[in-house]
């Protein structure tokens, strides 16, 4: 579908893609990740056309129909419901040529091909899309001058998935998501036709859609078979590889050095001496992995308080006269972990803005520690800095009093030492931006961090490094956040903002997970077919049929997952000791070998899928 073939792209006098070559699979679902600012939007723009490569090509079949979402949101006085349905360029062409049209056989050719593209279904899908992306009858027709920046790209985003491209492009689709929308934004591209490519540094999303990572590194991609997990288990071994494989040149170079060394001013060897130098000269040096010291940073631990921070008790908040959350009873201690759940618009913010005490209860009572320093971190602040600035200079600013030293070791604790302190925010990533903010915000070594939305814009190992900042952390934790890794690494309390109020969320993660998708399944299903009593006969046996495919279904998926389940514990024991090898698998690299079992496991969790969905079918009758 998709060929990469030595893309090379130098911008700014800088080479941001270096002969990149790949080819995609039909009907994949790739996910292309990298680190921030390796130029994976870049190599997006030059699949779509928008950038012409300095040299390479990206090919495709010539009819492919490509999608991706342009840089500015729809806006106007059109609902977001009319403005989907418009993104089907051909249906509404033909549906306006249709009421004006007076020739019978057009107006027979217009409906035919209305009806072979599926067109008088095309409400109820665009309904479904708007729904699953968190808009309701009312919102669908409100005008889309009425909505925030956030919301337009929603519409936006429901526009792209409803003209359904061959070749679905999607750069970060979550950032402007809550957790229920990116949820049902999974389960759509998992039931997608086409070939998805989408950039995202959210690893449940690239773990449950994708079936291929390709990686953006140093100019260079690199395509891993599986999702996130299967990438990282097949990277850390090609770089334990590469990296026995430069010890082992080195020991070489060095030996051929000592040898020219020792034997070239010697007329007997000075012939020997010269042909290990040209080899010398021809061995091409392998570089070694380098780690990227600004990915750890940590916060400020903050000195000890009694517990309880903040105690409210009926408490009601809003804006003006008009309360959003009512009989608000919450506690929070010095080493609690809170993270906040709900639909974006149902109050989570505004929970969050009374925590940090920039709205004041409007009913009921609310009581906080007089000596609490609180570190509130919204995507404003990283939009808010000053972009000709340095970090030194925002910390400067900010830590009034404190020595250089002191500001220094605050711009430290986040990566921004040496000459990272003093370059423009301008040229710094969304990534670096955010984390100058959470520098910023907790100067003061806060007792409490509030974080909304802390991981747009950070890269997947970005990620990881702000979960383990947050647990090395000693002070309290409020999250409001999409990205349910983080959530599952860092809160032990889940409070559900909904309905008007906030209360406890007693189960797990994965149990709200599952109201939440059980909620967008009925939500997409329509009306239940009528049976009458002359097709009751007709049913039963249709039943029977059925229970009789289901229990054949789990009778295959049992015998295939019990055979993967084998393979597995082979390829297994083959890794751990290669000597056990036989057949095939003893010709096999240790590279290869984590490539099958990745398959296998691929393999075997989609027979356990089968198995699972026909065992519920035939338990539900």
């Amino acid at each position: 579908m998709l060929n990469l073939n030595g893309i090379t792209v130098r911008l700014g006098g800088r080479t941001i893609l270096d002969r990149a070559s790949a080819a995609l699979p039909p009907r994949s679902r790739v996910g292309l990740i990298g680190r921030n600012g390796a130029g994976k939007s870049t190599l997006m723009k030059v699949m779509i056309g928008q950038l012409d490569p300095d040299d390479g090509s990206c090919d495709m079949p010539r009819d492919t129909r490509l999608g991706y979402i342009a840089q500015e949101a729809p806006s106007g006085t059109a609902t977001p419901f009319e403005t989907v349905l418009e993104a089907d360029k051909e249906r509404a062409a033909l549906m306006a040529e249709a009421e004006h049209t007076e020739d019978p056989d057009r107006l027979g050719h217009i409906y035919e091909r209305l009806t072979s593209i599926d067109a008088y279904t095309a409400p109820a899908r665009a309904a479904r899309i708007l729904v699953g992306l968190g808009f309701d009858e009312e919102m669908q027709g409100r005008p889309l001058d009425s909505y925030s920046g956030g919301w337009k790209m929603r519409v936006a985003l429901a526009s792209l998935l409803f003209s359904n491209p061959d070749l679905l492009l999607l750069d970060e689709p979550s950032n402007h998501l809550d957790l229920e929308a990116t949820m049902w934004l999974e389960n759509f591209l998992k039931a997608y036709r086409g070939t998805v490519v989408v950039i995202s540094h959210e690893r449940d999303l690239l773990n449950n859609v994708v079936d291929y990572i390709l990686h953006l590194e140093g100019g260079k991609v690199t395509l891993y078979p599986g999702g996130y997990d299967a990438f990282e288990r097949q990277r850390a071994e090609r770089l334990a590889q590469l990296e026995s494989a430069r010890v082992k040149q080195q020991a070489e170079r060095e030996k051929l050095q000592d040898y020219v060394a020792r034997n070239s001013a010697r007329a007997s060897t000075a012939k020997q001496a010269q042909s290990r130098a040209k080899a010398l000269a021809r061995m091409q040096p392998i570089a070694a992995a380098i780690e990227d010291p600004t990915l750890a940073f940590s916060f400020p631990s903050p000195p000890e308080l009694r517990p309880p921070l903040i105690t409210m008790d009926m408490a009601a908040v809003g804006y003006g006269d008009t309360p959003i959350l009512r009989r608000v009873n919450l506690r929070i201690d010095p080493d609690d972990r809170l993270a906040l759940l709900g639909r974006n618009g149902n109050g989570k913010t505004t929970l969050a803005r009374l925590i940090a005490a920039q709205l004041a209860p409007m009913e009921g009572q609310m009581q906080s520690s007089s000596k609490m320093q609180v570190g509130y971190f919204t995507q404003y602040q990283v939009e808010e800095l000053d972009v000709t600035d340095t970090p030194l200079e925002h910390m400067t600013r900010v830590m009034k009093g404190a020595t250089p030293g002191a500001v220094r070791a605050q711009l430290g604790r986040f990566g921004f030492s040496g000459e990272r302190a003093i370059q423009k925010v301008g040229s710094m990533s969304g990534g670096e931006r955010a984390r100058l903010a959470l520098a910023l915000i907790t100067r003061d070594a806060p007792h409490l961090l509030i974080l909304d939305e802390p991981t747009n814009h950070l890269d997947v190992d970005s990620r990881e490094a702000l979960v383990q900042a947050l647990n090395d952390y000693n002070g309290a934790v409020v999250i409001v956040s999409h990205d349910r890794h983080m959530i599952e690494l860092v809160a032990d309390r889940l409070v559900l903002v909904d309905g008007g109020t906030a209360q406890p969320f007693d189960g797990s993660l994965e149990d709200y997970t599952d109201i939440v998708l059980r909620k967008a399944d009925g939500n997409s299903s329509g009306d239940a077919p009528k049976v009458d009593r002359k097709a009751d006969k007709k049913a039963a046996a249709e039943w029977r049929e059925k229970q009789k495919a289901l229990k054949n279904a789990v009778s295959r998926a049992e015998k295939e997952m019990a055979a993967l389940i084998a393979e597995r514990k082979r390829i297994d024991a083959v890794l751990f000791d290669p000597k056990a090898a036989t057949g095939a698998e003893a010709k096999m690299t240790t590279s290869e070998l984590m490539v099958k079992r990745a398959a296998v496991e691929k393999k075997l969790e989609a027979a356990e899928e089968v198995w699972m969905e026909a065992g519920a079918a035939l338990e539900a009758g």
